[in-house]
């Protein structure tokens, strides 16, 4: 696959000891299942490096992404989906260095729920989170789990009951964003040179394995329970499945509440 086509980009900064990780299919930046393979396979390739003390993933274009694939969540599609996608996440959280999000413009669905794996998020003064999956008649699984780890359950369950999203200030108080700044993959780049280039990657891994070992124990048992709800029951339902063709069909959804 040449670099025209690879929907992830791969380099190495900071006298490769940052590895760079880039969604580089704008604007929308979808997650879909090239996408994810062609992440697992960077992770996978890169990751036991020893040299490596950090994880910068950012995006092409105005945008962060638009989130998952919606063709890929109707029934024949979505128990794939869901399992490829909640791998992606789950190995991200178990990464053995910290994780840093770069985020520009849109952050939305399985984008937002991507970047609530990383260590610690810098985004761009135009930057905006949300979950939008409760207008399309389905729920966000992994945003379930991991929204409430990041700014607390009030602040999680208004987002994913609503599908309000957050600007980037508001997404700051609410303690999902660390830093916002004019350039996020530059303020990201320049907190690495401050605060972890000269430490060890062993203890760096360590310490990785002991800040996140419970988060990473909870999130394995609440994605295979959630999962089973998405399938075995949302998805049984007809209005998930019309509010998914409404949006693919670009029409409003028509609620039946069955």
């Amino acid at each position: 696959m040449d670099a025209a086509t690879t929907p992830v980009r791969t380099w190495r900064t900071q006298g490769g000891a940052l590895l760079r990780l880039r969604l580089a299919r704008p604007k929308a930046n979808i997650l879909d299942a090239s996408m994810l393979a062609a992440l697992d396979r960077a992770l996978t390739a890169e990751l036991g490096q020893g040299h490596t003390l950090a994880i910068l993933i950012d995006a092409e274009g105005p945008h962060f992404s638009f989130g998952a694939s919606v063709e890929e969540h109707l029934p024949q599609a979505c128990a794939a989906m869901l399992r490829d996608f909640h791998a992606t996440l789950l190995r991200l959280i178990a990464a053995p260095v910290p994780v840093l999000f770069a985020v520009r413009g849109q952050c939305l669905g399985g984008g937002l729920e991507l970047v609530l794996t990383g260590t610690r998020i810098f985004a761009a003064p135009d930057a905006v989170f949300g979950q939008p999956e409760i207008k399309l008649g389905v729920f966000a699984p992994a945003a379930s789990c991991l929204l409430p780890e990041r700014i607390g359950r009030p602040a999680a369950e208004e987002m994913l009951l609503t599908g309000r999203s957050l600007g980037v200030a508001a997404a700051q108080a609410a303690g999902l964003v660390q830093e916002i700044a004019p350039d996020p993959d530059a303020a990201a780049e320049a907190w690495f040179a401050d605060y972890l280039a000269d430490k060890s990657a062993a203890a760096l891994r360590w310490a990785m394995a002991a800040a996140r070992g419970d988060l990473l124990a909870r999130a394995r048992e609440r994605l295979a329970d959630l999962e089973a709800l998405y399938l075995d029951d949302l998805m049984q339902t007809r209005d998930a499945l019309a509010g998914l063709q409404a949006f693919l069909g670009k029409r409003a959804p028509s609620w039946e509440h069955r």
